[in-house]
């Protein structure tokens, strides 16, 4: 191929030389046969190079169709699995619904259930209270019921008591002490 264009540019290179050595007719004469080798040549590199490039260049098209169907089929199955994803977010949704209104539903009966034992307990120990403070009450009271049984019949005691019959005790009281001492 390279010496075929060799030939054909040195074949065409002493064409030129020609012409301009000739006369002017046959300058015309020259000029037409040098078109014609050259469009001989043009014409042969382009039957020998133009098919190859075309049929290449017409595969590497084709490869490039069949690769975007390709490409374009799996972009169809994965958006068919986006729309079966989708379709069951709905139902995941609403089932992750129901189960935590059921959750929400068993936690307020166990917080109910919690509270009542709260309550029921709160219940004991304010009953509990109730009786140790009515017991503390009633002690108190009694003590102060002694108390003032004390006081009143000390009170009578000193009314009743004189200095004579405080010295007839007084006296009675050392008797028997030394009675007993004996």
């Amino acid at each position: 191929m390279k010496r075929l264009a060799i030939a054909v540019f040195l074949f065409s290179a002493a064409l030129n030389a020609q012409e301009k050595a000739a006369a002017p007719e046959e300058n015309m004469t020259w000029k037409w046969v040098n078109f014609v080798i050259l469009a001989a040549g043009l014409g042969y590199l382009m039957w020998k190079m133009l098919p190859p490039f075309f049929k290449s260049r017409t595969a590497e098209i084709q490869q490039g169709i069949r690769e975007a169907q390709a490409i374009k089929k799996e972009a169809d199955v994965r958006a068919a699995q986006m729309e079966v994803r989708m379709a069951a977010l709905g139902a995941e949704i609403e089932k992750f619904r129901t189960q935590s209104n059921a959750e929400m539903e068993q936690e307020s009966a166990r917080i109910g259930q919690e509270t009542a034992r709260q309550m029921a307990r709160l219940e004991q120990q304010a009953q509990l209270e109730i009786e140790t403070a009515a017991k503390i009450a009633r002690r108190e009271l009694q003590a102060y019921a002694a108390k003032l049984a004390i006081d009143l019949a000390e009170q009578r005691v000193r009314e009743r008591l004189d200095g004579a019959a405080d010295s007839v005790l007084i006296d009675d009281f050392v008797k028997d002490l030394g009675a007993s001492r004996n």
